[in-house]
This record gives structure tokens, C-alpha cells and sequence, in this order.
């Protein structure tokens, strides 16, 4: 049962979210190594349908699927300096096959670029192998020294999605960040979950790359959770794995390489905006179940309830819809409204003997926890509208409340009230230097997630930088993250 009530989310958000996450049979938190959790049968199906959007996503676009092993030789992960640093005290090593030493050490794949990259370099050896676009949906493992949260900062990354590309040179590079912003926007929408992408510090970027993009949500806290992550790595992994290709005219150049990152962080991100005091709200994209039927028979009725509901249920999944019928003698329907809405499913469809008499049945939408009776012809055409309608709904409400906590802000004192407030994200002008922005952090107790993107958008002209007084050349986005 989820106790937590949503007007008390902003201290008690935590709370919430680690109960619901087993109530609604999402994952299970008890397996015995901390940060490792099991996927229920219910949260699987529904990561199964995000990713079902992003394979679909990655064939329009010409992604082939490749699929790595989780071990990694230390002696390729050594060939990028910068990304050793990045990661090596996250690292899980394997030092012995039994009790026989290994003569190199393995790890457990943090991420994949060192494990394919030495492959890439086999693989493209002239212009006609470029654009070179693969992708993979794998465990990741990363010792996580915080407080772990289940999809949000864990051990094991179980569904970590990551493209690769490799191209002939800087622009196509940057051609294919701009296919990956548009990639996310749709994926995006899919989920009803409005965002920001801001361009990270120096300081923060991707061991390895030359700029990296980061994706955010508001959370119901005012804190912001990163969902999707894009880097344009120049020629510095092609450099350091030797990966070059022959031009048109016979010489040899090293490739420009991107990645594009996502995980289950998507749906923790759907949980949380769109979550309320009776449990989950699930976009019907996503949706494990799209439409419940509750059959509400009655002694001494002579109508068959159970069959009316269940040829209402046959129309459904004709028409396409994933739809359950629940016709548990042992629950009374009360209990199975409960349970329904904590598992969110969108579409509540109630039949008793007088909707059976008068031909109508009762249609409930999730997010809104309302009711009408339609007539049993207009059921599947109003499943479909109502289906429509959270949608667009669940988007305008998240928009909304993300619009307004982004708070421009031309001080530090200003900035700091924003942050005691949990309000969210602070834009403030910034001069671009590192030693102002990480001082800033320090003041604020808040991250920098970067200036908005693309970066025209992130200029300015007139202001000042609040730490340093100098002429501020960029808005720097400032919050306090998951």
C-alpha cells in the first residue's frame, strides 16, 4: 500500500518512490548483493515496450543491433587514459579463473567503448564502411559508492541502451548528435515526459569526449534525474584504438566518433512525474496493460456478467489493445480498483447487470480518476479517444510543472533561496570559466548541468557573472540532481 500523499512529496519523495517501486511489482530490492535488483514480471513488461520504441527508433534510422561480451581486458581499457580516470574507481575486476591468477586482468563492462572499439578499429578500414551506426542493450556494472536507489543509481545498469558510430569526419559527427537529439524528442513524447538538454561543463563531460549532452527531468522534489546522454568524441578514441579508414583519394584518417546513452532511468522518470497518491500513472504507450475490465456480477442477477465483459474484452484486443480481464471471484471489485490504479494501468473498464441491461459499460481513466458510461458500440472508438487524451494530458501537466521551476536568476543570494525552496533549476549568467562554475557548485550545494542547447540559446549579452563580476558570455544551469 503507498502511504506517501503527494503534497508532501518534496520531503517524503524518497519514501514514495522505494515503496511503490515494489508495491507496483516494478523490481524487487532483496537480492543480496546492495545496489542489484530483481525485475518483477509486470516492470519488465513495461521496460520491454520502451525498448521495443528505441529498437524500432534505431531501424528507422540504420542501427544495426550488435551484442558485446560484459568482459573487458584491462590491457584495451588502458588505451584510453582519460577514460580510466573517469571510471577506475567504479570498476569490478576479475583477478582469477578459480584459484588460478588471471595473467590479465578482466573487468565487468562500466561501458562499452573499450570493449568495442578495438573491434571498430578490424572493421572499418575505408570510406565505404562509413557512417559505421551500432547499438546494444546490455548489463552495465558500476560500483556505485552513494546511496544506491532502485533504476536510478544502482550496481547493475540491467537495461543500458548505448549507440556508437563512427564517421569520415567532424561534421557528419555532429549530423548524427542532431539524429540522436530527434531520436530522444520522439522517444520522449512516446513517454509523455517533457525536458531540458544543457550542454556539460569541461569539467563534467564524458571521460574521453570532446562535448557531452545531457538530458534532464524534474522530479517531484525539484531535484533533476538524467535520462539521456550524447557525445561527440572528435578522433579521440579512434586516435587511441588506431581506428582509421582509407579516403577516396588512398590516404588514411583517424574517424569521428558519437555515442548515445539511455537506461531504466526512463522509466523511473515515468514513475516519478507522472506518479500520484494512489501509486503509478503509465502512459498507455508503455503500458503493460492498457485497459483492465472489472466484471461486478451480482447474486439472483440473470445477466452473465462476466461473458458481457468478456466479449468487450475480445473487441479490445482485436482493435490492437492490451487489455486483461479480471474476473477473480475471491477479490471484491474494490480491492481491484485499488490494485489497478496502484499499477497504473490507464483504462478502467467496470460492467455490472444493469450496464449489461441497458448495453453501456463504465470507462475510468487513470489520470484523472474519472468515470463515464458510454454504450457497449462506442467502447473501443472511446478507449482509443481516452487513450489519446492521457497522453496528451500527462505531457501538458509535466511541461508545466517543469516550466515553472526553471528560475532565472541574476545573484547568488537569489540562486540560494530557489535551492532552500526546491524549486528546481536556476539559470544564472556565467563569464565560461571553470574556476567561477565550480565555485558556484560549492555556494549553491548544487551541480552545474551546463548552458542550454544549442548554444545560441545559451548567450547572452549585458550580464554580469554573480561570483567573479566579469561580463557573463553564457546562462549556466544550476540544480540539485539525483
Amino acid at each position: 500500500m503507498v502511504r506517501i500523499k503527494r503534497e508532501r512529496w518534496q520531503n517524503e519523495f524518497s519514501e514514495w518512490y522505494n515503496e511503490l517501486i515494489e508495491a507496483a511489482e516494478i523490481q524487487d530490492k532483496r537480492y543480496p548483493v546492495k545496489g542489484m535488483n530483481i525485475w518483477m514480471p509486470y516492470g519488465l513488461k513495461i521496460m520491454r515496450n520502451i525498448e521495443a520504441f528505441i529498437h524500432k527508433e534505431m531501424e528507422r534510422t540504420g542501427h544495426n543491433e550488435v551484442l558485446f561480451p560484459a568482459l573487458i581486458p584491462e590491457t584495451e581499457f588502458q588505451k584510453e587514459a582519460d577514460h580510466i580516470a573517469g571510471f577506475e574507481g567504479e570498476v569490478y575486476w576479475i583477478t582469477h579463473a578459480g584459484v588460478n591468477p588471471l595473467d590479465v586482468r578482466l573487468l565487468l563492462r562500466p561501458t562499452s567503448e573499450t570493449a568495442m572499439y578495438s573491434m571498430f578499429s578490424l572493421w572499418i578500414r575505408n570510406h565505404a564502411d562509413l557512417p559505421f551506426k551500432v547499438y546494444q542493450i546490455v548489463n552495465v556494472y558500476r560500483y556505485e559508492t552513494k546511496h544506491t536507489r532502485p533504476l536510478i543509481r544502482v550496481r547493475e545498469i540491467s537495461r543500458f541502451f548505448e549507440s556508437h558510430t563512427a564517421h569520415k569526419d567532424f561534421d557528419d559527427a555532429e549530423r548524427q548528435i542532431r539524429e540522436d537529439l530527434e531520436i530522444f524528442d520522439r522517444l520522449a513524447k512516446f513517454l509523455a515526459l517533457p525536458y531540458i538538454v544543457s550542454k556539460r561543463p569541461d569539467w563534467d563531460k564524458f571521460p574521453g569526449a570532446f562535448y557531452s549532452l545531457g538530458a534532464e527531468v524534474m522530479m517531484p522534489d525539484g531535484r533533476t534525474l538524467q535520462i539521456g546522454t550524447m557525445h561527440n568524441y572528435k578522433q579521440n578514441f579512434a586516435r587511441a584504438y588506431n581506428i582509421k579508414y582509407e579516403t577516396e583519394t588512398g590516404d588514411h584518417e583517424y574517424a569521428h566518433q558519437t555515442t548515445f546513452g539511455m537506461s531504466e532511468r526512463l522509466l523511473a522518470a515515468v514513475m516519478a512525474v507522472h506518479g500520484d497518491d494512489s501509486g503509478l500513472v503509465l502512459p498507455p504507450t508503455i503500458a503493460a496493460i492498457q485497459v483492465v475490465i472489472v466484471p461486478i456480477p451480482k447474486k439472483d442477477s440473470p445477466y452473465d456478467v462476466v461473458a458481457y465483459a468478456r466479449g468487450i474484452m475480445e473487441e479490445l484486443r482485436n482493435a490492437g489493445i492490451r487489455v486483461y480481464l479480471d474476473d477473480r471471484e475471491e477479490i471484491r471489485p474494490g480491492r481491484k480498483f485499488y490494485e489497478w490504479e496502484l499499477k497504473g494501468v490507464p483504462v478502467r473498464i467496470e460492467v455490472g447487470p444493469r450496464d449489461v441491461e441497458s448495453g453501456e459499460a463504465v470507462i475510468a481513466r487513470r489520470d484523472l480518476l474519472e468515470k463515464e458510461s458510454v454504450s457497449r458500440e462506442e467502447v473501443v472508438e472511446r478507449v482509443k479517444k481516452t487513450m489519446d487524451s492521457i497522453m496528451e494530458n500527462l505531457y501538458t501537466r509535466a511541461k508545466e510543472f517543469l516550466e515553472s521551476h526553471i528560475k532565472p536568476v541574476e545573484t547568488l543570494e537569489d540562486a540560494k533561496r530557489v535551492f532552500e525552496d526546491r524549486k528546481g533549476i536556476v539559470e544564472i549568467p556565467w563569464c565560461g570559466e571553470e574556476s567561477c562554475g565550480l565555485e558556484m557548485e560549492e555556494i549553491l550545494d548544487a551541480k552545474m548541468l551546463g548552458i542550454p542547447y544549442p548554444e545560441e540559446a545559451a548567450k547572452i549579452e549585458g550580464k554580469k557573472c554573480p561570483h567573479c563580476g566579469r561580463e557573463a558570455k553564457f546562462i549556466a544551469r544550476f540544480a540539485r540532481t539525483y
